[in-house]
């Protein structure tokens, strides 16, 4: 780790730091704050997912959306409209409307050889984004003149990599500029965003092997063919299976490559002075 102990980390003139768990415990919360502070530069993943590699594809989907109407159509074609996403830091709606969810056309779902197409798409977005991370770690201080760094990475950081790996080229590359920091939620935690989920299902990407494998057990037990699954129950059927995946490989990426604190202590975080005793404390002494 970049910060030995707990003394190296407070006294350290430049302090950078990569959020990673699962979506929904206070990693964007925390990221905006210290932006908020004047001295922290944000840097998002899925931001940098949905603009840098994503972004045409994203584009490209609202534009045949907009072919099929016949006022729109024309207007495209004499190049008198612009179609791009807005995509935020707080609102990333529109990389999670291109991933889609597999099932039913009808009922607004994709052919599950294209939602996979996406899904690979995603995967390649996403680790080339968590590598240009120590690019921006350089450009932050250079451009903006900005001691502090904090990476803000999507949930499915664990999906993209081999916290098992000691040669793993990912988590290599960012436990050598960053200090890796698991925000840990608990069972009520996970219950919590499984409620929310069910209310509201999202699209959102899944480790390859582990979504093939749950769209055939899906479709054989209630006997279904592909262009008969309803996309939202699928996706609130495969979600809380999904968390219960990627907790050990969370635990395995804190446990090899960085530290933890609970989402608990996160929601009692306020300002800089508690983030920077949150993570003193997850550190070891000296």
């Amino acid at each position: 780790m970049i910060y030995a102990n707990r003394s190296s980390w407070l006294v350290a003139a430049q302090k950078r730091v990569l959020l990673f768990g699962m979506s929904g415990l206070g990693k964007t919360y925390l990221a905006s704050m210290l932006r908020g502070t004047g001295s922290w530069f944000h840097y998002s993943v899925d931001y940098r997912i949905g603009t840098r590699y994503m972004g045409e594809y994203i584009a490209d989907n609202f534009k045949r959306e907009a072919m099929k109407n016949a006022f729109l159509r024309e207007l495209l074609l004499s190049d008198s409209v612009y179609i791009a996403s807005n995509i935020t830091f707080d609102n990333l709606a529109p990389l999670s409307t291109y991933l889609g969810k597999p099932g039913s056309p009808p009922k607004g779902g994709l052919p599950f050889d294209e939602y996979m197409r996406r899904q690979n798409q995603h995967r390649a977005a996403e680790m080339a984004s968590l590598l240009d991370t120590t690019r921006f770690v350089a450009r932050a201080r250079e451009i903006y003149d900005l001691p502090h760094f904090v990476c803000d990475s999507g949930g499915s950081i664990c999906e993209v990599v081999d916290p098992e790996d000691p040669k793993d080229p990912i988590l290599t590359e960012l436990s050598r500029n960053l200090l890796m920091v698991w925000i840990e939620g608990s069972e009520a935690h996970t219950e919590e965003l499984i409620r929310r989920f069910d209310r509201a299902p999202k699209p959102m990407y899944y480790q390859p092997e582990f979504l093939e494998r749950k769209w055939v057990e899906y479709r054989v037990e209630r006997g279904l063919k592909e262009d008969e699954v309803n996309p939202d129950a699928f996706v609130r059927w495969t979600y809380s299976q999904a968390l219960a995946h990627r907790q050990p490989r969370y635990e395995a990426m804190a446990r090899n490559w960085g530290v933890r604190v609970r989402a608990e202590d996160v929601a009692l975080v306020r300002d800089e002075k508690d983030f920077t005793s949150l993570i003193a404390g997850a550190l070891p002494a000296g």
